[in-house]
């Protein structure tokens, strides 16, 4: 039974509801509404103005109006007078088809048609930096090999254990949190969950970790690679596929205890990696990160093709434990619902054309990877992905060609106006030629 949000508002003591959707950038969008007026919000939604955020849309389009899930309230545990609400988008009495929730929530119901339940994990990596964005915010954290520094971890205490306490006052049960291999860097992780919900959890967790990093006086950036000679920002994503209590990707007579099921799975997302890469990838930065050369750490911990092994993080999906697998190419600027739609929808592409993933590979890739023949590369721009994404006949039919040719176009004009600045580098190698 959906919660009451007017009942909610009075209990909990919330004065005001973000009514909150999150557009095909990644951006999320709100309007406040005070708690008198949720009632009306939550059965007709908020309106907006669609083209006026990164959505598919024209100034000749009517109200976009955003309705709440009342089941995806969150209360702010900084500021606990604010109710935080996941919206989905409709438009003249229909939803709208491209809105990333919306189309994620259209793939887990055709999941749910076939009986299976697509459940995940998130790794969201950020950095702490200056508020100008220019350089890291701790003056101390230098070390070459800075993954786990101590030292490095508690001078944020302050930091991540307001974001931690919020996490565990909001029950999202997480379990461990560190510095991570770049200087600045960080990473927080709590349990997986219904893909849905770690949508929204993950929406949610980049929209708390910036509010509270500026409490502080610092900001939080999920940008791939803000420092190019600095590991990136990933965000690895943990699948797997249940019927009820049952993990469809678990047996325990299979290779490393995965299912052919899994295999097949895998074997999508490798059929389709590189048009996925338009979504888990989605900025000109983001080629930055996974073809990026070596890092002061010594390694870039991103994949750069397309390739799937056991416990062995040099590779596009690695297999850690019997019944999941990590996916290892999104990174920070990922859409967290195209994120999980992307996955489902080649995942199911696997199963459902039962796609053979190929032999595994348990090399070092980034030692030995040119010595393997037949593997895919990633794309090595956005406009490549682009072009991919176009092109694949899998994710036009799973996606549907409203989205993908809306995104696709928006991606275009980022590609065509980076393309369009002069550059310090091509001013110091040419201007002798």
């Amino acid at each position: 039974m959906a919660i009451d949000l007017v009942k909610a508002a009075k209990e909990k003591g919330i004065k005001y509801f973000l009514i909150s959707y999150t557009d095909l950038y990644g951006v999320q969008r709100a309007k406040l509404a005070p708690a008198q007026a949720i009632g009306d919000m939550a059965k007709n939604g908020a309106g907006f103005a669609g083209f006026a955020t990164w959505l598919s849309m024209s100034p000749a389009d009517p109200d976009l109006f955003a309705v709440p899930d009342p089941d995806s309230l969150i209360q702010l545990p900084w500021k606990p007078e604010v109710g935080w609400l996941a919206a989905d988008l409709w438009m003249a009495g229909k939803e709208v088809e491209h809105a990333p929730r919306n189309m994620l929530k259209r793939m887990l119901a055709s999941a749910e048609s076939d009986g299976y339940t697509l459940k995940t994990g998130v790794e969201c990596e950020f950095f702490l930096i200056t508020p100008d964005g220019k350089r890291v915010s701790d003056e101390a954290d230098t070390q070459e090999k800075s993954c786990y520094d101590q030292q490095a971890l508690m001078r944020r205490y302050e930091v991540i254990t307001e974001l931690c306490d919020s996490m565990l006052s909001l029950g999202w049960a997480p379990y461990q949190n560190d510095h991570e291999d770049a200087n600045g860097q960080f990473e927080m992780n709590w349990e997986y969950d219904h893909a849905l919900l770690t949508a929204d959890r993950h929406a949610f967790f980049k929209f708390m970790a910036k509010s509270i990093a500026e409490k502080h006086g610092m900001r939080a950036t999920f940008m791939p690679k803000p420092f190019v000679n600095l590991t990136g920002n990933g965000c690895h994503a943990h699948v797997s596929l249940w019927d009820g209590k049952k993990n469809l990707f678990s047996d325990p007579k299979g290779e490393l205890g995965v299912s052919q099921l899994g295999y097949h799975f895998i074997g999508g997302l490798i059929h389709n990696a590189d048009a996925l890469c338009a979504l888990t990838n989605p900025t000109v930065n983001s080629y930055k990160r996974i073809n990026a050369p070596r890092t002061i750490s010594g390694a870039t911990w991103a994949p750069n093709s397309v390739t799937y092994t056991g416990n062995n993080r040099t590779h596009m999906i690695r297999i850690p434990d019997a019944g999941r697998f990590e996916f290892r190419l999104a990174d920070g600027a990922v859409n967290p619902y195209l994120l999980q739609a992307g996955l489902l929808a080649s995942g199911l592409d696997g199963i459902r054309q039962k796609r053979d993933p190929g032999k595994r590979l348990d090399i070092n890739m980034y030692t030995d990877g040119h010595k393997v023949k037949g593997a895919k590369r990633l794309p090595l721009n956005l406009l490549d992905a682009l072009r991919s994404l176009e092109k694949s006949s899998v994710l036009r039919s799973m996606l549907g060609s409203e989205f993908v040719d809306g995104y696709t176009k928006m991606r275009h004009n980022d590609w065509n106006a980076y393309s369009r600045q002069l550059t310090d580098w091509e001013r110091d190698n040419t201007l002798d030629c």
